[in-house]
């Protein structure tokens, strides 16, 4: 795995560097072959003394990601590669369950091994207890965020007036705004 690690208001230090590649290579002996990744690390640094470090990994049938907040950056470092390791068995289980329910094993994630049995309860938090179907009113992503912040939702499906495409705004931990667009 290719590391890229960034620092903001923070010097990233040789040590620094080292115990995070340390960390996150643990991760590679979930893969049966290691795989040919770049590991994307944001290391921010607040004046609140907080640190937050934030992990991507982009693979050819699945994105990792995880960030984590703490007082020590280590302690950061370290508790996200916990909830790495959580994302990937949970992916592993949910892949290995669906191969058993439908006995066709296809080549393309035959580079993850085999997931321990106790880890399949973790997938039961994935059932849908609610769906909902509304029309897509067209409208810019302005009237878009007024639309949810009077329904008091953290995000808003809709239809971009000027591309006709499914869009959807959703309000960040900062306070600001986003926009996912479809392509």
């Amino acid at each position: 795995m290719n590391y890229n690690i960034r620092g903001e208001n923070i010097e990233v230090t040789p040590a620094i560097r080292e115990y995070v590649e340390k960390k996150l290579s643990k991760l590679e002996r979930y893969f049966g072959e290691t795989p040919e990744a770049n590991v994307n690390v944001n290391l921010k640094f607040y004046q609140d003394k907080t640190s937050k470090v934030e992990v991507t990994i982009p693979m050819p049938h699945l994105v990792l990601r995880a960030e984590e907040q703490n007082v020590d950056m280590y302690g950061a470092i370290d508790l996200i590669t916990d909830k790495l390791e959580r994302q990937i068995r949970k992916h592993k289980t949910k892949v290995n369950r669906k191969f058993r329910e439908k006995e066709n094993f296809t080549a393309m994630f035959s580079n993850f091994e085999s997931v321990e049995p106790e880890f399949e309860e973790e997938d039961q938090d994935l059932e849908v207890v609610r769906t909902k179907s509304f029309d897509l009113k067209p409208m810019d992503s302005e009237e878009a965020i007024l639309q949810m912040n009077m329904l008091g939702h953290n995000f808003y499906v809709f239809t971009n007036a000027d591309t006709n495409q499914t869009n959807v705004v959703y309000k960040r931990k900062d306070g600001r705004y986003g926009l996912i667009e479809a392509q």
